[in-house]
Parts: C-alpha cells; structure tokens; sequence
C-alpha cells in the first residue's frame, strides 16, 4: 500500500492514497449524523422493522421504544445520557448519548439486542 499515513488526536492512523493538502485539513467527518463515522467505515442506520422506517430522531426512537413498553428514565447523575428502562423490577437499561448526531453503531446494537425482532441496524442507502 502506498500513500501517508496520518495519526489521528485519538491515536488512530488512516491511509491517504493520494494526498492532497484537503485531505490533510478534513476535519469534520463526511457521513451524516447517526452514522459511523470511522475511517473506511459503511455508514450505519437503525431501522424500525414493522414499519421498515429509518430511525432519523430520538423523538422517532422514544415513541417506537414506548410502543415496545420502554420508559424514559431521568437520571440526575448523568445529564449528558439519555436512558430508557422496561421496567422498574427490571435491570434492562439503554444508555445514548444526548446528542442523535452522536448515537454510533455500539448504540445501535444495544437497541437491537434488547428488542430482537423490532429493530435492525443496516448499511445506509449510498
């Protein structure tokens, strides 16, 4: 493989087959919000599989965790999460960021894995 190999602030290093000096500068990542944004990475969507509808807000998540029996769960020791619970007698808890643009694929899955055959996470339309 030829080209440079730029390290990241976090220490991560990505190829740059033909550099030029944009490529250098690129700060802000190219997917939109809600979508992986590592290099190299496909860009991620949470679907809402009984509607087969993309998950673009947390206002559409909350109302179709609502649907599945989830609750919003104010926690005043961490106001940068935004959490939901089953139940009270229940240990089942989903943790996201505040921010959607944040919500990455590791949140995705979480969703995913408590509510099995509702959602879905799938590679974003090209």
């Amino acid at each position: 493989m030829s080209g440079v190999w730029i390290f990241g602030k976090n220490g991560v290093a990505r190829l740059i087959s033909y550099p030029t000096r944009e490529s250098f500068e690129q700060k802000e990542p190219p997917f939109p919000p809600g979508t992986a944004t590592a290099p190299g990475a496909r860009p991620r969507v949470l679907v809402y599989l009984p509607a087969n509808q993309v998950i673009r807000s947390y206002a559409e998540l909350e109302l179709r965790l609502g649907e599945l029996g989830w609750t919003r769960y104010h926690n005043s020791n961490r106001p940068d999460l935004l959490q939901f619970h089953r139940s009270d007698a229940s240990s089942h808890l989903i943790s996201l960021p505040i921010n959607f643009a944040k919500l990455k694929p590791l949140h995705m899955y979480d969703i995913v894995v408590k509510n099995r055959s509702f959602f879905q996470v799938r590679d974003s339309a090209p």
